[in-house]
């Protein structure tokens, strides 16, 4: 197993890597870990570093402090288009990263994984949570939506009805709700939960890494046609980003108020 290294030079991203593990950790506890442009780019270079690195054979994504693992899309951030200077894709290219790199890739789930963060746990191919984690969806609260892996695959996970719950209501849930839907693979006491992850990863490492690699491909399979919908999806969610009522959504969250999307509402 490889040795520690030094990490790389982010901003919003720690990344280091130790003993065959790459850590990923989002670094924003002050917005809860919310992602903007800069930090979808960091983590997008952190995953190419993990993936080309053999000496890698589990990567584990987390986020800073005991609050949360990621809020989602910085709404501050949020533009006409999207969240600052983000690249066109970057959103979809890191869902792809995540779902490709031939390696496992664990969600340590801290705290809060909400919006686009829940996309992200969702995508990864274990979660292992923190009995103070809390799992939802918010995107039609503010005016967006997730429309490729956070909902199509996110119907796969828990099935139909369940997810039309999670996403039509913008509820949140424990992390024992979520280990009963199937959210997640495990949960633990937030205390135990770094040792948890460290455990999983030493038995990963114990497996042949290309029949892991083989094993995902093949499971990844049965949902990749969902990459296609979402590509649309997202092209159109740029579009719907510079409307009146997205607008509407973004404005009432930064302002603390009730949302009113009455007014929006077609025949």
């Amino acid at each position: 197993m490889s040795q520690k290294s030094q990490p790389l030079r982010f901003e919003d991203v720690l990344f280091t890597k130790k003993d065959g593990v790459a850590r990923i950790v989002i670094h924003r506890p002050e917005v809860r870990n919310a992602f903007r442009a800069l930090t979808i780019d960091e983590m997008l270079a952190a995953f190419q570093e993990a993936w080309d690195d053999a000496s890698i054979g589990v990567v584990v994504l987390t986020g800073t402090g005991d609050k949360a693992f990621c809020s989602g899309g910085d709404q501050k951030a949020r533009e006409g288009t999207g969240y600052g200077k983000m690249r066109g894709g970057a959103v979809e290219h890191l869902h792809a990263m995540i779902r490709n790199i031939p390696k496992p890739v664990i969600a340590a789930v801290n705290g809060y994984a909400i919006g686009g963060g829940h996309v992200l746990q969702i995508l990864c191919d274990l979660s292992i949570a923190s009995d103070r984690a809390i799992f939802g969806q918010v995107g039609p609260r503010v005016g967006s939506v997730d429309p490729g892996f956070g909902t199509a695959y996110l119907a796969r996970v828990v099935g139909e009805k369940k997810a039309r719950e999670i996403w039509f209501l913008c509820r949140q849930y424990t992390a024992q709700e979520a280990l009963a839907m199937g959210l997640v693979n495990k949960v633990v006491p937030h205390d135990e939960l770094e040792k948890e992850v460290e455990a999983w990863c030493r038995e990963l490492l114990e497996k042949s890494p290309t029949a892991l690699a083989l094993a995902k491909s093949s499971m990844n399979s049965d949902s990749e046609g969902i990459a296609g919908i979402g590509k649309l999806g997202f092209q159109a969610l740029h579009l719907f980003y510079g409307t009146p009522e997205a607008e509407e959504g973004k404005k009432a969250f930064l302002e603390k108020r009730p949302v009113d999307f009455k007014k929006f509402r077609k025949p």
